[in-house]
C-alpha cells in the first residue's frame, strides 16, 4: 500500500512561485544595463569626444525609456488579474492595448527628440567637441525608442501571464546581437558612433519583433483582437499615469542626490557615482522579487482570493528582509575588494568606505520597500503609490539640501537616502496593513 504524498505547505508553495518568476526576471533586469556597458566599451575606443557624446545621449535615452516603465508595470497587473479570473483572451487583449499605447508614445518621442536633439545636447551640458556626436547618437537612437517601449509593454504582458523566462531569453539574445552589430558597424563598416546607434536600434527592433510574435500567437490562439481599441488604450494610459508620477518622483530624488553630491566637491561626486552604481545593482536584484509580486498578487486578486494575496504578501516581505540582510552582509564583506575596482584615488576611497556601510545597513529596509512596491503595483494601487512617492520627495528635498548647508559630507547624504527609504517603508507598510489594496476581480474598480 503506497502512502499519499505529504501535502505541500502554503509557505513552500509561495516560495516556489516567487523563485520561478524572480530568478529569470533578475537575469533579464541585469541584461538591460549591459547594453549601455557594451556600447560604452566599443565607443570608448573611437576617442574621448565620441565617448563623451555617447555618454550625454545615453543618459537622456536611459531616462526617457525609464520614465515609461509604467508600460510594463501597469500591464503586468492588468493582465495578471485577467489570468487569475481565467480569461486568457481578455488578458492578452488588455496587453495588446498596452502595446498600442507604447507605439503611440514612441512615435511622440521621435517627433520631439529628432528635431530637438541639438537643444537637448546643449541642455545636458555636452561640450563643443562632444555635442555633434551626442546629436548624431540621439537622432539615430530615437528611432529605436518605439521598439523599446513595445518591449516594455510586451514584457508586462508576459509577466502578467506568469512568464518571466521568455523576457530573459530575449534580453540575452538582444544583448548579444547588440554587441555583435556594434562591432561590425562601428569598426567593420567604419560608421563610427553612428554605427553603434544603428546597431542598437536594429537589436531593439529585433527584440520587439520577437515579443510581438509571441503575443500575436497568443492572441490568435485565444481569439483576442489585435486591432487598436481607443477605450482600451485610454484605460491603459489612465492606469499608467499614477505610476508615471511615481517614477518621475523617484528620478527627481536620484537627480537631486547627484546635484547635492556635486556641491560637496569632485571627490564626493565621484564617490557618489560609485555608490549609486552599486545601490542600483542591488536594486535590480530586489526588483526581481517585486516583479514576481506584481504577477502573483494580480493573479490572486483576479481569482477573488484576497486571503491568498495577503498570505503571499506576508511571505514576500520575509523574502525581502532576508534578501536585504544577505545583500547587506555581502556588501560589507566585499567592500575591501570593491573599492580598488573603481578608483585608485585615496580621497575617493575614504569617502566610499563609510557611504557603502550606510547602503549595507539600509538593505533590509530596501528589501521590504521593493516587495511592498511590487505588491501594490500588482494590486493596481497606482494612485496611492503616486501620493506616497510625492510625500517621500517632499521629505527628501529639504533633508538633502540641508547636508551641505550644515557642513555634512557624502556619508550624511547617504543617510538621507536611507531616510528616504524609511519614509517609503512607512507609507507602503501602512497601506499594506490597511488591506485597502485587496480589491478583487478581473478588473480593479
Amino acid at each position: 500500500m503506497t502512502e499519499a504524498p505529504a501535502p505541500v505547505r502554503p509557505g513552500r508553495r509561495h516560495d516556489r512561485e516567487i523563485l520561478a518568476l524572480a530568478v529569470p526576471a533578475f537575469g533579464a533586469l541585469v541584461a538591460e544595463p549591459l547594453f549601455v556597458m557594451a556600447d560604452s566599451a566599443i565607443v570608448g575606443h573611437l576617442g574621448t569626444p565620441q565617448l563623451a557624446g555617447f555618454g550625454v545621449a545615453a543618459a537622456f535615452l536611459t531616462t526617457a525609456v525609464g520614465v515609461f516603465v509604467f508600460l510594463a508595470y501597469a500591464t503586468t497587473a492588468a493582465v495578471a488579474r485577467r489570468v487569475g479570473a481565467g480569461d486568457l483572451g481578455a488578458a492578452i487583449k488588455q496587453g495588446m492595448d498596452g502595446v498600442w499605447l507604447a507605439l503611440l508614445l514612441g512615435a511622440l518621442v521621435i517627433a520631439v527628440v529628432v528635431p530637438a536633439a541639438p537643444a537637448m545636447a546643449d541642455l545636458l551640458g555636452a561640450s563643443r567637441t562632444a555635442a555633434p556626436h551626442a546629436v548624431t547618437y540621439l537622432r539615430i537612437s530615437a528611432l529605436g525608442i518605439p521598439a523599446m517601449l513595445v518591449v516594455l509593454a510586451a514584457t508586462g504582458v508576459l509577466r502578467g501571464l506568469q512568464n518571466t523566462r521568455t523576457p530573459l531569453y530575449v534580453a540575452v539574445a538582444g544583448f548579444t546581437a547588440n554587441a555583435v552589430l556594434n562591432v561590425l558597424l562601428v569598426y567593420g563598416a567604419g560608421l563610427g558612433l553612428a554605427g553603434s546607434a544603428w546597431g542598437t536600434v536594429v537589436a531593439q527592433c529585433g527584440m520587439a519583433a520577437v515579443y510581438l510574435t509571441v503575443v500575436v500567437r497568443g492572441a490568435r490562439r485565444h481569439g483576442a483582437s489585435l486591432r487598436p481599441d481607443a477605450a482600451g488604450i485610454r484605460a491603459c494610459a489612465h492606469a499608467g499615469a499614477p505610476l508615471l508620477v511615481r517614477t518621475l518622483s523617484l528620478r527627481a530624488i536620484l537627480m537631486i542626490a547627484t546635484a547635492v553630491a556635486a556641491r560637496l566637491g569632485d571627490a564626493d561626486v565621484a564617490a557618489h557615482q560609485v555608490v549609486l552604481a552599486i545601490w542600483s545593482l542591488l536594486a535590480f536584484a530586489l526588483d526581481a522579487i517585486a516583479i514576481a509580486g506584481q504577477a502573483i498578487i494580480g493573479r490572486y486578486l483576479g481569482a477573488n482570493d484576497a486571503d491568498g494575496a495577503r498570505a503571499v504578501c506576508r511571505r514576500m516581505v520575509l523574502w525581502g528582509v532576508a534578501s536585504g540582510v544577505v545583500f547587506g552582509l555581502l556588501l560589507v564583506l566585499a567592500r575591501p575588494l570593491i573599492l580598488p575596482l573603481f578608483t585608485g584615488d585615496e580621497a575617493v576611497r575614504d569617502l566610499l568606505f563609510p557611504a557603502l556601510l550606510v547602503v549595507a545597513l539600509v538593505q533590509p529596509v530596501s528589501g521590504v520597500v521593493f516587495v511592498l512596491d511590487g505588491v501594490l503595483m500588482g494590486a493596481g494601487d497606482g494612485p496611492y503609490l503616486a501620493w506616497a512617492m510625492l510625500v517621500t520627495l517632499a521629505v527628501f528635498v529639504p533633508a538633502a539640501f540641508a547636508v551641505p548647508a550644515l557642513g555634512g559630507g557624502l556619508t550624511a547624504l547617504w543617510w538621507v537616502m536611507g531616510l528616504m527609504m524609511a519614509v517609503r517603508l512607512l507609507t507602503l507598510a501602512l497601506r499594506a496593513r490597511s488591506g485597502r489594496w485587496l480589491v478583487t476581480g478581473a478588473v480593479r474598480a
